[in-house]
């Protein structure tokens, strides 16, 4: 696992057709190996500095149609592959709430595994991961992507979220995952308000003892505050950026990984200062 002890950036490529930011698809599903914004993407986003690639092979947004895991299989594992091939010191994380995605994906050269379910929606997933011997970042989520924009209803949100991924950290700890990163899942089964108190709170998740990934990229959350729209909340989402490192996040999950870089540094540079 690459140290964390400086917050990383992880570039975010979609094998997809309807990811809800349409510039994070790098090619038609089955055929992103022979489309050449796959490599040109990637190749980019390393040389900005990114630590990692993060390839899915379905969308999570509201409203989008799930893809069964043959079929997710078919669409990242070509795309693994190539990477792989063109940039060998890659690391690769792949997107996916599918235990049978999951072993194919790192079988290909995937070296983390991205689960927005924590293991819920597959129950084998966690074993799987285990048996793997590769970290594994593990998200909450209130309801399915097919129901957590319908009435997500919290408390107190920071401190549920954080007590369910103290759970799941202890649940895979137990199972034998060494490495785990979590992710407080901004946009799933969360209103904008909710993500306004998860990311004012967010220095609370220190008290889990592992590395904090956040995943605010360009989501609604910004560009319907902002009233805008997607491919105009890039200044927003590196608004969030800043101030998420500022409470502790190790590692941005982001669709421009040169401005999110450019943050890391300048809050690097202020924190070294003082």
């Amino acid at each position: 696992m690459i140290p964390l002890d400086t917050p990383k950036v992880m570039g975010i490529l979609n094998v997809t057709d309807d990811s809800f930011y349409g510039v994070s698809r790098v090619g038609k599903p089955g055929l992103a190996t022979g489309d050449g914004r796959l490599l040109d993407k990637a190749g980019q986003m390393l040389e900005e500095g990114a630590a990692f690639l993060d390839i899915g092979g379905q969308s999570t947004r509201p409203g989008s149609v799930r893809v069964g895991a043959a079929e997710e299989t078919d669409r990242v594992v070509p795309v693994i592959e190539s990477l792989v091939a063109h940039f060998p010191e890659v690391l690769i994380s792949i997107d996916t709430y599918h235990s049978a995605v999951a072993f194919a994906a790192v079988r290909a050269g995937a070296c983390i595994v991205n689960d927005i379910s924590s293991g819920s929606m597959d129950a084998q997933m966690i074993s799987t991961v285990a048996s793997l011997h590769v970290p594994y970042i593990a998200m909450h989520m209130q309801g399915t992507p097919d129901t957590m924009h319908l009435d997500p209803q919290y408390a107190e949100v920071a401190m549920e979220v954080v007590q369910y991924l103290a759970g799941i950290n202890n649940t895979c700890t137990e199972s034998g995952i060494h490495d785990v990163i979590l992710d407080p899942g901004f946009g799933f089964g969360k209103t904008a308000t909710h993500n306004f108190r998860l990311l004012s709170q967010l220095e609370l998740f220190a008290l889990l003892q592992r590395p904090i990934l956040v995943g605010l990229s360009r989501k609604s959350t910004i560009y319907k505050t902002l009233q805008t729209t997607p491919e105009k909340a890039l200044n927003g989402t590196t608004v969030l950026h800043t101030i998420a490192l500022l409470k502790g996040a190790h590692i941005l999950r982001v669709h421009d990984v040169r401005e999110a870089v450019e943050a890391v540094q300048l809050v690097g540079a202020m924190k070294r200062s003082t």
